[in-house]
């Protein structure tokens, strides 16, 4: 399949830049996805390292200095590599119509892209009408699938981070299959 050595050595300049930023939200990612390019037209880029010194170089000094700039680009990369939000659309569906009514689906995540697309597909299952507001009644018969059970995310308190420091960025969501509904 898809390798990170042929993200980076056969995509487009824009292609690079909308992965990094997409996916790493790196706010310098034209720059990065440039430097890549120009790069890898007098030599591929074979590894890691190499890759890390473009970023590097790519990134305001100031940005250097606060933390690693390499970071945001590997993991866009790794996202796009793996299909990662892919794969994660298709088991939030398959696990919640998987529930019996008033089952339970909770789902940890680990970083904002997840958190917003956990988020967004829980809202949509949360959904009822979906009939203009201007219409006297509802037509088009669309009941909510889920009822969300947190509103907003639980996360980690004082207690857990001390114990566990990577417990920071996990946002836990649940949502419950609706009684009713049986799709």
């Amino acid at each position: 399949g898809l390798s990170a050595k042929d993200v980076v050595n056969t995509f487009s300049q824009k292609q690079l830049a909308d992965i990094i930023f997409q996916y790493g939200e790196e706010k310098f990612s034209r720059r990065i996805a440039e430097n890549i390019v120009k790069e890898r037209q007098i030599n591929p880029i074979e590894t890691t390292l190499q890759l890390a010194e473009i970023i590097r170089q790519s990134v305001p000094q100031k940005a250097r200095r606060e933390k690693n700039p390499c970071k945001k680009t590997f993991q866009a990369i790794r996202i796009a590599v793996n299909g990662e939000l892919d794969h994660l659309s298709k088991g939030l569906e398959q696990a919640f119509y998987c529930l019996k009514p008033e089952g339970r689906l909770a789902v940890i995540t680990f970083h904002s892209i997840e958190d917003r697309l956990v988020k967004k597909q829980f809202a949509e299952w949360c959904r009822g009408c979906v009939c203009p507001p201007d219409f006297p009644q509802c037509v088009c018969g669309r009941k909510p699938q889920g009822i969300l059970i947190n509103r907003k995310p639980i996360e980690a308190d004082e207690q857990e981070l001390e114990s566990n420091n990577r417990s920071r960025s996990a946002k836990l969501r649940i949502i419950e299959r609706s009684a009713d509904f049986n799709g």
